[in-house]
């Protein structure tokens, strides 16, 4: 069924279908970005495809790509039972002019699936209501899944606390959190403190 969504659009936009590609029944259509939201009021409208759902809306970042980043949305109709993922490449390599539609006046889920992704990859959606960070905080700088984002960079909101010869800062009593001193990016597990966090000794599931 998925194929005839395929046939559907290089019918209808022959001149935006890029590429196609299927494995074990999932069928990909990869379009020209500024036909975005155009290819997506169809796959929602048309009576071949009623695609109901927006399952999920995502970018995936390929640096050493031109265009950079692949703004990934997955449909599904409740209707008809098929499923089709569509793809959009966008964006420079330096990780600018990342820009699609938005699919907000289609599908309300695509809001914070949006803005997740504007959090998270730095993509711009136009005509998003409400274009801002969802996970991070207004201050955070980057975009922490871009590929080129250091990963042991940190961005505390308040300052770390430091102090001199106590074991544990409030709201931690003496047997609770981790020691002081030993933040969650310099600890490494012993072999012992794995174990007992798996629920029992070596072997056992």
């Amino acid at each position: 069924m998925a194929q005839a969504l395929i046939e559907l659009l290089q019918t209808k936009f022959a001149d935006a279908v890029q590429e196609t590609h299927a494995m074990r029944g999932d069928e990909t259509v990869v379009v020209d970005p500024t036909r975005w939201l155009e290819i997506a009021r169809c796959l929602r409208d048309d009576d071949q495809a009623q695609m109901s759902v927006l399952v999920d809306l995502t970018a995936v970042d390929f640096p050493d790509r031109d265009p950079r980043f692949e703004v990934v949305a997955h449909f599904h109709s409740l209707g008809l039972g098929h499923r089709l993922r569509l793809k959009a490449k966008v964006g420079k390599p330096d990780g600018s002019g990342a820009q699609i539609a938005s699919l907000t006046s289609l599908w309300a889920s695509a809001n914070w699936l949006e803005r997740e992704c504007y959090d998270m990859l730095g993509v711009q959606f136009s005509g998003h209501p409400d274009l801002r960070r969802i996970l991070l905080y207004p201050e955070f700088e980057g975009h922490p899944l871009r590929k080129d984002y250091p990963a042991h960079r940190t961005q505390p909101l308040v300052p770390y606390r430091e102090a001199e010869n106590i074991e544990k800062l409030p709201p931690f009593g003496p047997d609770e959190g981790m020691p002081f001193g030993r933040r969650w990016r310099d600890w490494v597990p012993e072999e012992d403190d794995a174990d007992e966090l798996l629920g029992g000794s070596k072997g056992q599931h």
